[in-house]
């Protein structure tokens, strides 16, 4: 019979599981009671409790507003670990690892773009190869590939994608420094090799949107958002096919040398921090971000390209910042008012750091950094801005988007792909995709309320609102 966990409401949008049996710290997660309703309908509450008892575990397991069942780790799950008695762990990272967002301002209003926008889309379809096992443009040999794993949007900028400015506005400048390729299997070069430059499958996407609504215009200023109507672009994807094989080595090579025998969940199986395979891991799962970083600025300079063809100019189209999602990072944090290393997990998590972190961007850091918040097709997406007291919550950690509520499968039997193209059409947003049951299984309603997801964050600080953006134009792979 299934666990039954029901937590316990410890103030407004806070919701505690008790240390009890062999966890190790309690777990809480942040959400509201709408939200809550739709996490207990899966395994979220089980698989949290459950990281709360992981080795090293510092504080508390964390769930945040959008927050729903993964592999071993719920997505949406945050934990901190110490760098001497603690693990790392592929299912707290997650298979497309670095799977990340990136947002373009632009000069333009919606106004001078909508009689373009179909071209828009439709050339940006041609130059931006999307959908499930999509080739590049890009032919790599494997020495180059190493590069990449090794430099991430160094590489794509040293080679004429983009713009050193750009790596100013990227997570980690755009390349993980721990980068080791020889710590990626030939299976992963192998995968990896076609489809650098590819949007891919699943909640990834290409988004023409224009700002709906400002809530701190000094803030949305010194992002680049300057009024309601102006259009950006966002960019979701990861590491595609190479995140996800690294993943599954790591997964094997950690399960055959430690097993899992001691763990409440098989998904969990971890290696010492410390240890070598902990460490290779580590370094492996650093070339999947920097392949991330370099896929997305690469998919960003061609997106460029296609505004510069079709509106005459590309000027104005500055990246406001690139976040990562499913990774694991060494960050200093405030533990019980001392300053401590540690190994923070965000799987399906976006950071939020507040003002001041050497991590921030020298522009953006007496502000706190930019955070990025996709909606589900046809919804809306947010920009905020990182807290102080989301490094207190939430070891400096927010949402990072809607959170499924119904899988791909389910949303495939009950949607089909024409529908949901003309229902998007009747909302006047544009949509391109390489598939019909590609549409089908990202319907707006197989998500939660992004609206609801931000605005607790927002209540409980882990992160501000800046900006709403609306889709006026959709590419899907």
């Amino acid at each position: 019979m299934e666990e039954k966990i029901e937590p316990r409401k410890k103030s407004e949008n806070v919701y505690e599981i008790a240390k009890s049996g062999a966890m190790k710290v309690p777990a809480y997660v942040y959400a509201s009671e709408k939200l809550l309703k739709k996490i207990r309908e899966d395994k979220t509450l089980i698989q949290l409790k459950n990281v709360a008892c992981l080795k090293g575990i510092i504080k508390h397991a964390l769930a945040m507003p959008d927050a729903h069942e993964g592999y071993g780790f719920p997505i949406g799950g945050v934990a901190a670990f110490d760098m001497n008695d603690g693990i790392i762990s592929p299912g707290g990272v997650g298979y497309d690892i670095n799977c990340g967002v990136r947002l373009l301002r632009t000069n333009w209003d919606y106004n001078q773009i909508l009689s373009k926008r179909k071209q828009l889309l439709e050339e940006t379809f041609k130059e931006v190869p999307a959908g499930v096992g999509k080739g590049g443009i890009t032919k790599l040999s494997k020495e180059v590939l190493m590069e990449v794993l090794k430099n991430g949007s160094e590489w794509a900028v040293e080679n004429g994608y983009g713009t050193k400015e750009d790596l100013n506005r990227t997570e980690e400048n755009g390349k993980m420094k721990a980068a080791d390729p020889r710590n990626v299997s030939s299976r992963s070069l192998a995968r990896g090799m076609p489809q650098l430059g590819t949007l891919g499958s699943g909640n990834h996407f290409l988004e023409i949107q224009k700002v709906d609504k400002i809530f701190d215009a000094e803030i949305a200023k010194r992002f680049g958002i300057d009024k309601e109507g102006q259009v950006t672009v966002m960019i979701h994807c990861g590491s595609r096919g190479l995140g996800h094989q690294l993943a599954s080595d790591y997964i094997k090579l950690i399960e055959d040398k430690y097993g899992y025998a001691n763990l409440p969940d098989r998904e969990l199986v971890n290696a010492p921090i410390n240890s070598d395979l902990g460490q290779q891991y580590y370094s492996g799962m650093c070339c999947a971000v920097n392949y991330a970083f370099a896929n997305r600025q690469m998919i960003m300079h061609w997106t460029r390209d296609v505004f510069k063809k079709v509106m005459g100019t590309d000027s104005g189209m500055d990246l406001v910042y690139d976040v990562c999602h499913n990774i694991a990072k060494f960050e200093e944090h405030d533990v019980d008012g001392e300053k401590r290393k540690v190994c923070v997990h965000r799987k399906g998590a976006t950071r939020s750091f507040g003002p001041g972190r050497e991590e921030i961007p020298e522009l953006y850091r007496n502000v706190g950094q930019p955070v990025l918040i996709p909606g589900s097709m046809g919804t809306a997406s947010y920009l905020l801005v990182g807290t102080k007291e989301a490094e207190k919550l939430s070891w400096g950690s927010t949402a990072h988007g809607a959170g499924r509520v119904m899988s791909r499968h389910a949303s495939i039997a009950k949607h089909s792909g024409e529908d949901v193209k003309r229902e998007l059409e009747a909302q006047n947003i544009e949509v391109k995709s390489t598939s019909w049951n590609g549409l089908a299984e990202e319907a707006p309603d197989a998500y939660k309320d992004v609206d609801e997801v931000v605005r607790v964050s927002h209540s409980l600080g882990l992160g501000k609102m800046v900006a709403r953006l609306v889709p006026i134009g959709v590419m899907k792979g």
